[in-house]
């Protein structure tokens, strides 16, 4: 028999941010505990910054009966001398039964003790109290925080529980809560808490103030800025994290158009956007492509005249808005100086931020060279002054800023384009879906970061493990080769650490080499034995590896890669008895069978083409498969003659080493 279940949890305000991290995870941890006690069954989640609901619209009243089976040690152990041992009466105490009553079952492997009982389910109300204690204890946050009186903890105090299974209020407690049929309406409507039963709950919350559910409340938003937008003539920009955050700590929400002082406009776009959005939780207002004085504001009240609270955000907005401005021209006047970072610790082990740009500058020495970039000075300034911003007031407002500013006061002290466009991109690429640097200069600055801080952290023992990687050092392996791949760059991890090694004592380049081709297969989306052949080529550069993923990855993938496959074994058993590293050389006064002069011809064909592409040159060599296939059906490989023989086997050799010039193709399987 089903009934619908009701469940509602009222809280004071939830902390967006946390919440919306633990979001996700909610509907799976109830899904689990239902699970746990056969009871699952489709269930919907909602929820409001003062509640969280759970709603069943058939729910089982009583857990289904079941059959339960439990087998114990084999009978020869269990019996000595046709006496029970201690095995036969523990498990007859775990049955809750006498030894006598316990069965025997054989298994294949001899007769073991066995008892089966039926098991009767228990009613859902007896279950309900414990599952969401449960649950609400599952829920991690973060934080959490003691009230009252009590030692045990949640992100806000709980201030109602209501269970309600059909028509029946289920009995139960949460953090001494206990539970009842009333719920709590939005604030503006009332104080006091109002009665509902599982019946008309939603029409009650709704009579109350309060959208229920998130959609809803999200629609409403978008629907209300879509009117401003029209009767303004002006663009919102739509934040859709901010957006999930108002949605979470609204229950009646409203949109409102603002304004601000346009003296602030003087400011980077970037800051007082930074301002409103991280404070007050505004959206920004564009006009003509250009940010404007106004912001949108999403208000939880519910009255019919706004003209207050407009006001009173307005009224916020300003002095946030000042700081910002006496921030700005505080640091103008300061100008970009790198001397406080040589206070500033960078990680203990590695020194100061002076140090670690010391370190960055020595690598985009390196790779100036390598990429064969001329303005060196000017790369160096910009390395020195990249993190120059972290002593400005503004970035210390703004940690997220940092860059952004470097590149705004490099501008304003009239520095090289190259070095303040490098200043705002040196962080690039921050993020899945993030720009990358927008040239080779750029590049430089934002490899030389990521680089310094993979040597560096490795040389002090800071390796990511498991889920745990505090200082991103999988993002930076990645952004180093989305760099590469973007601008072509020849960077070789192998060569660069060689290079710069003396720089970071106790670096083991093994194992960092291992962590950052371990990082190629997350970050290719190829067969991994592909990507296994092209490191068994033995390329380190990370430019070149992705183009013979390139090249080869299409031709695996291909409908007929699988009629290559077994003329590519028989080329992969033949050299397992030579050595394939050695100069392998061909006596042409030996070839006896038409099909090897066949072969060696067109062989020697192919390799002495030049290529400019890999795509090309593995076509090449895969187009010697007729010659392959017949060379193998016509001709005996181990002849009598032991020089024949050898010479046979170094003319596959030779097929095997073009080809591993690209990929090691042994290692390919599909």
């Amino acid at each position: 028999m089903n009934k619908p279940l009701l469940i509602e949890i009222g809280v004071e305000e939830l902390p967006a941010i946390p919440f919306l991290k633990e979001l996700s995870n909610i509907e799976k941890k109830w899904a689990d505990i239902l699970e746990n006690n056969r009871l699952l069954c489709d269930f919907e989640f909602y929820y409001t910054p003062r509640r969280l609901v759970l709603w069943h619209k058939q729910f089982q009243v009583k857990q289904e009966d079941s059959v339960q089976e439990m087998f114990g040690a084999p009978v020869k152990i269990a019996f000595k001398d046709g006496e029970p041992t201690g095995a036969a009466l523990g498990f007859a105490k775990k049955c809750g039964v006498s030894v006598d009553e316990l069965d025997r079952v054989d298994q294949g492997r001899g007769e073991v003790l066995y008892f089966k009982k039926e098991v009767i389910g228990t009613a859902s109300k007896e279950l309900l109290n414990d599952m969401v204690n449960e649950f609400i204890n599952s829920l991690n946050f973060g934080k959490s925080m003691r009230w009252a009186s009590r030692t045990d903890s949640f992100i806000r105090p709980i201030r109602s529980l209501a269970i309600l299974l059909g028509e029946e209020q289920v009995e139960a407690e949460l953090f001494g809560v206990k539970s009842s049929n009333l719920s709590f309406a939005h604030r503006m409507v009332s104080y006091e808490p109002f009665a509902f039963d599982s019946t008309n709950y939603f029409d009650k919350i709704k009579e109350n103030g309060v959208i229920l559910f998130p959609d809803e409340r999200r629609e409403l938003i978008l629907n209300q800025m879509k009117e401003i937008e029209s009767s303004n003539g002006v663009k919102i920009e739509l934040d859709q994290e901010l957006l999930d955050e108002v949605v979470a700590i609204t229950e009646y929400p409203t949109a409102l158009i603002g304004k601000f002082d346009e003296e602030f406009l003087e400011l980077p776009e970037e800051v007082i956007v930074t301002s409103m959005k991280e404070h007050q939780r505004y959206f920004a207002v564009y006009k003509n492509g250009e940010l404007t004085n106004n912001f949108i504001v999403v208000s939880n009240s519910k009255t019919e005249d706004f003209t207050q609270i407009i006001a009173g955000n307005e009224k916020v907005l300003r002095p946030r808005l000042a700081d910002g401005m006496f921030f700005w021209k505080n640091d103008i006047k300061n100008g970009l100086s790198n001397e406080g970072l040589k206070k500033l610790t960078f990680v203990e082990g590695l020194g100061s931020m002076y140090e670690k740009c010391e370190r960055e500058a020595k690598i985009a020495s390196y790779l100036s060279n390598i990429f064969n970039v001329e303005q060196k000075e000017l790369v160096e300034k910009a390395v020195m002054l990249s993190k120059a911003d972290l002593m400005s007031e503004m970035v210390f407002e703004f940690t997220e800023l940092q860059g952004l500013m470097g590149y705004y006061y490099a501008k304003l002290a009239g520095e090289d384009e190259l070095v303040y466009t490098a200043l705002k991109e040196q962080y690039l690429p921050d993020g899945e879906n993030s720009d990358l640097p927008s040239n080779k200069f750029s590049s430089i600055i934002a490899l030389s970061y990521k680089l310094d801080n993979l040597m560096g952290l490795f040389s002090v023992g800071k390796i990511p493990s498991g889920s745990k990687d505090p200082f991103g050092l999988r993002r930076a392996a990645a952004g180093i080769v989305k760099i590469a791949m973007e601008h072509k760059l020849p960077v070789d991890l192998e060569q660069i650490i060689d290079a710069l090694a003396d720089n970071y004592k106790g670096l083991d380049k093994t194992q960092l080499v291992e962590f950052f081709n371990e990082r190629l297969f997350k970050i290719f989306e190829v067969n991994p034995s592909v990507l296994k052949a092209v490191l068994g080529s033995g390329e380190t550069d990370i430019y070149k590896i992705s183009q013979k993923l390139c090249a080869l990855n299409p031709i695996v993938q291909s409908d007929n890669f699988k009629e290559y496959v077994a003329t590519f074994k028989r080329v992969a058993n033949i050299i397992k008895d030579i050595d394939v590293n050695s100069e392998l050389t061909i006596d042409e006064t030996l070839l006896e069978d038409e099909a090897e002069k066949i072969l060696v011809s067109k062989f020697n064909e192919v390799t002495s083409k030049e290529y400019v592409a890999y795509d090309e040159e593995l076509e090449a060599l895969f187009a010697l498969k007729p010659q392959l296939d017949n060379f193998f059906d016509n001709v005996f490989v181990n002849h009598e003659n032991e020089a024949i023989k050898t010479n046979r086997k170094n003319m596959i050799g030779l097929v095997y080493q073009a080809f591993r010039k690209i990929a090691d193709i042994k290692e390919i399987t599909i």
